[in-house]
């Protein structure tokens, strides 16, 4: 699947875990310190709370619904798992940089709504990535990928080929994702919840972008 996908999907890959990992960061530093970008440690902290709060079991509840209704939507826009242009991935990064814009908003007015909205951003895109790539590429979160290219490397180590390709690929996420992180802390710093602009303004340009892209090609595709 990884060698059917365009040469320009590393560069995307990289720019959408950028943005988790900023995301995430200002979630770890921000949203009572939890991960937003990824369920695994909110799903884990649900359970805790079923047996010791029940108010916080609520709050870590509506995140994990938020995330799936953001998959939802995305789901909503894109019926097919294989990459084509021409597909409305422009709206589903606008309505990306919406969640982000209104989480810094609520965020800001110290209302747990902002966490919720900073969870459905982040889930619409881990769906719209998956979609696009046909389950092979997560970019709010790097566990699979990382485990992944350890089976790759087991693998080459057995005998087998090496998909060099598809290396880069997981080595590019990881990367991105680990920049956001650095980005995410800097701008948090200086910005605090203010800082998810940043990763909302970057979503549509990279709307923008797209749009632009897609147009040319069906531009050059009907002047042949």
């Amino acid at each position: 699947m990884i060698s059917k996908l365009p040469r320009w999907i590393e560069s995307g890959a990289f720019i959408l875990a950028l943005l988790a990992g900023t995301v995430n960061a200002v979630g770890l530093m921000g949203f009572q310190h939890q991960a937003i970008s990824h369920l695994s440690g909110t799903a884990t902290l649900l359970g805790t709370q079923l047996f010791n709060d029940w108010s916080a079991a609520g709050y870590l509840f509506a995140i994990v619904l938020s995330f799936l209704m953001g998959s939802a939507i995305s789901g909503l826009f894109i019926s097919n798992v294989s990459l084509k242009l021409g597909r409305q991935y422009e709206w589903l990064l606008c309505i990306e940089s919406l969640f982000l814009f209104v989480a810094a908003y609520f965020l800001l007015q110290g209302s747990h709504m902002g966490t919720y909205f900073a969870s459905a951003a982040c889930g619409l895109q881990n769906a719209l990535a998956t979609t696009f790539s046909g389950a092979v590429v997560r970019t709010t979160h790097v566990t699979g990928i990382v485990t992944d290219l350890g089976i790759m490397i087991g693998s080459s180590l057995r005998g087998e080929p090496f998909d060099k390709r598809k290396a880069k690929l997981f080595v590019t996420i990881v990367l991105g994702f680990v920049l956001g992180g650095i980005a995410g802390a800097m701008l948090f710093n200086k910005l605090a919840f203010l800082s998810l602009a940043v990763p909302a303004t970057v979503c549509i340009l990279l709307a923008i972008v797209y749009r632009i892209y897609r147009k040319r090609i069906a531009y050059t595709n009907r002047a042949n």
